[in-house]
């Protein structure tokens, strides 16, 4: 066995494979799809994409932990139905980014628009600048961290899952919610049916945290506020007719 010294030498010598390079202004957004969907089972490739000029449907049902790196903006549904890869959005993102999103890493270093993370059963989904409206509609289990603002109905019918707020909530956050969670460190606007602000214990500190850690964010937990169901509306009964 050689010694320490020459072992950190031999791994500095070691040479990251260069991403696969895809320009969308020469192949189509099918054909980089495709060859996303071909490869073998547990490829860890980094691919980086060029061009994007904000055509849909980038980077969608992707299912192995591979790491895709995409220029520019994109349009609807990027990074769908993902699954173990890691999307990393170098602009903004049109309507649906990361829906129904089952595992992986979603990151969009600009703005998204409307329903991001919708339907998303797992995963985590970071927008480091605003999210329109509808964010995290009838989320499953993802968790969403949002560097900026939120739109109206975001977390609507929420099922499972975590969603941070850094800057400002719309009207009717957390509509008709029902086991998420969502923290919201700025203001809101109004909540929604059955949506109500509830007790930070020490649990949820330390959840959030490690939330906004994940995002690679620094925001004092504390300066947070939870909201979540008061489960009024579970089962329907005559006296709450009109929240219906």
């Amino acid at each position: 066995m050689g010694t320490l010294t020459e072992h950190l030498l031999e791994t500095a010598e070691v040479e990251v494979p260069a991403p696969t390079v895809v320009d969308l202004a020469v192949e189509p957004v099918r054909e980089l799809n495709s060859r996303l969907h071909a490869l073998p089972e547990g490829d860890t490739s980094a691919w980086r994409v060029l061009n994007p000029d904000g055509a849909h449907s980038i980077a969608v049902g992707l299912d192995r932990p591979v790491t895709v790196e995409v220029d520019g903006h994109v349009g609807y549904y990027c990074a769908g139905m993902n699954q173990h890869a890691t999307v990393e959005v170098h602009g903004n993102a049109g309507v649906g980014v990361s829906e129904n999103m089952m595992s992986g890493r979603v990151h969009v270093h600009g703005d998204a628009s409307q329903s991001a993370g919708a339907t998303a059963h797992g995963g985590l989904l970071v927008v480091d600048g605003n999210a329109a409206a509808r964010c995290g509609i009838s989320m499953k289990g993802v968790d969403i961290v949002v560097g900026g603002n939120v739109g109206h109905m975001s977390g609507f019918m929420a099922q499972a899952g975590r969603m941070v707020v850094c800057g400002d909530a719309g009207d009717a956050l957390g509509d008709s919610i029902y086991e998420a969670r969502i923290y919201v460190k700025g203001s809101v606007a109004s909540l929604g049916a059955d949506c109500v602000r509830k007790e930070m214990r020490e649990e949820h500190l330390a959840e959030l945290a490690g939330l906004l850690t994940a995002a690679g964010r620094d925001d004092d937990p504390a300066d947070f506020t939870r909201y979540g169901s008061s489960r009024t509306l579970y089962n329907f009964h005559v006296d709450n007719a009109s929240a219906y």
